[in-house]
């Protein structure tokens, strides 16, 4: 009998024990009202809780007026969250329309969600989406205002005209090659004054290799005696053509983008103003103005960014006015959205891995991402081999301990940090110089020394420095 209570005594209080357990915070349900949207090319299938509609999937057509209908159904169902994978660009019409009505809208990355198997139908994934939702599991990804986005497609457009105008230069370098016109090995662009000139003046029929040569640019760096050598060649009539078509397309994507410059000034003035530029500030930037890049705008756009966001982001070596537009197309203005510059690094895709297991480090390898601002900032950093200042100097130091691309993603990482600081706390960029650099690195390297040495038992004393030798 005894024993017989003893168990029941120990049955009750298992019992007890698991009617006591709660579940942990990240698996309540956070989001009761949320929904789940898997996007497509032809159709949407959206999946709501149980109890807010006899069918809790649906499909919708991607025409508009299905969309209208996909997201009344929403406010019928009194949904109030939506989670929606982001596919190619067929979620940007639904996002916006949702974003309108007044619907909390998180755009996931289709890979973070389907890593569990057997979860390979729209069906299952609307409704795992919605379940993660539900229960707070899915971090949303970053999307700028409407501002931003409309500033960053006008500048999207224009790369992408860009890469086409590329493409038709080396069509007319083809063509000169074929006819052994070895214009481009005499000078450094055959678009440029010289080159467009001699090119323009071929396809109109002139063949006098002194006359070609006599548009040379007093610039041109080759005498005039080794361009009319480069000039003589076979002159056929299928090969001008094929240049003369590379020439009008050439010309015509670049009327393209004087018409994207147009646009992106028209936008960059409706900006809200955190600087005002007077007159004679207009003044120095114009003459301060270096012959950028020819794909760069023509207009003042140094003015446009330090009006905008308040700093001159132009002072950070590496960064020109191009490429800070670019950056701030991709990442806005509101540094708030990120809660420090760590963060904002790992979102940009710069901070090292920390791939560890059993305690060990695996890799240290930053993650592959496909972010523009990124891509800028690297590109901005590969440009300072050369310069004399501080991240100059600490490229270099990384490029000769760890290679270069190592070197130029941490030095991308110390652009990365003082793009957001600046545009955070509106503080300009200071320069120290390669000489305050290397002082410093003397002094953390003497600094480590000091405590290595006291830690074996040694004292380290400094020795003169002999002037004769």
């Amino acid at each position: 009998m005894r024993k017989d209570t003893q168990n029941r005594k120990c049955k009750s209080k298992k019992i007890s024990r698991k009617v006591q357990l709660k579940l942990p915070k990240h698996l309540k349900h956070i989001n009761k009202m949320a929904a789940g949207i898997d996007v497509g090319s032809k159709s949407h299938f959206v999946a709501v809780p149980e109890g807010c509609d006899e069918i809790t999937v649906r499909e919708f057509l991607s025409f508009t007026s299905d969309l209208h209908a996909l997201v009344d159904w929403l406010e019928e169902c009194g949904i109030e969250t939506i989670a929606m994978e982001s596919t190619g660009v067929y979620w940007i019409p639904l996002y916006e329309l949702l974003e309108s009505r007044g619907f909390e809208v998180m755009l996931v990355d289709a890979r973070h969600v389907k890593n569990v198997s057997g979860r390979k139908t729209d069906v299952l994934d609307c409704q795992w989406l919605q379940q993660l939702h539900t229960y707070g599991l899915l971090s949303g990804a970053f999307r700028p205002n409407e501002q931003i986005c409309a500033l960053r497609t006008y500048l999207r457009q224009r790369n992408m005209l860009i890469e086409k105008t590329a493409a038709h230069v080396q069509h007319m370098q083809k063509a000169l090659s074929q006819m052994n016109i070895q214009l481009h090995n005499v000078i450094g662009d055959i678009t440029g004054q010289t080159g467009l000139k001699i090119i323009r003046a071929i396809i109109q029929g002139e063949r006098n290799t002194k006359v070609l040569a006599s548009y040379r640019d007093r610039r041109c760096k080759n005498p005039i005696e080794i361009i009319e050598k480069s000039l003589e060649g076979s002159y056929r009539d299928e090969n001008i053509f094929s240049l003369q078509q590379a020439v009008d397309l050439y010309d015509y994507y670049r009327n393209k983008i004087q018409e994207c410059d147009d646009r992106i000034e028209k936008e960059l003035s409706q900006f809200e103003t955190k600087k005002e530029i007077t007159e004679e500030d207009l003044a120095t930037l114009s003459m301060k103005r270096k012959a950028s890049n020819k794909n760069a705008p023509q207009f003042n756009l140094k003015a446009h960014l330090i009006r905008l966001s308040g700093v001159d982001l132009t002072a950070i070596p590496g960064i020109e006015a191009y490429t800070g537009l670019k950056i701030i197309s991709e990442i806005g203005l509101d540094m708030n959205r990120w809660k420090s510059g760590k963060q904002f690094a790992s979102w940009v895709g710069l901070c090292p891995g920390n791939k560890v297991s059993g305690g060990k480090q695996l890799s240290g390898k930053s993650k592959r991402t496909a972010n523009r601002a990124a891509a800028a900032l690297r590109m901005a950093a590969s440009t300072l081999y050369n310069s004399k200042s501080a991240l100059g100097a600490f490229l270099r130091r990384l490029k000769s301990r760890l290679g270069s691309p190592k070197a130029i993603t941490a030095t991308a990482h110390k652009l990365a940090l003082i793009v957001f600081n600046m545009l955070k706390n509106g503080r300009n960029y200071f320069e120290t110089g390669q000489d305050y650099y290397e002082q410093q690195y003397r002094k953390r390297l003497v600094r480590n020394l000091n405590t290595r040495a006291k830690e074996l038992g040694f004292l380290l004393i400094e020795a003169p420095i002999n002037s004769n030798g």
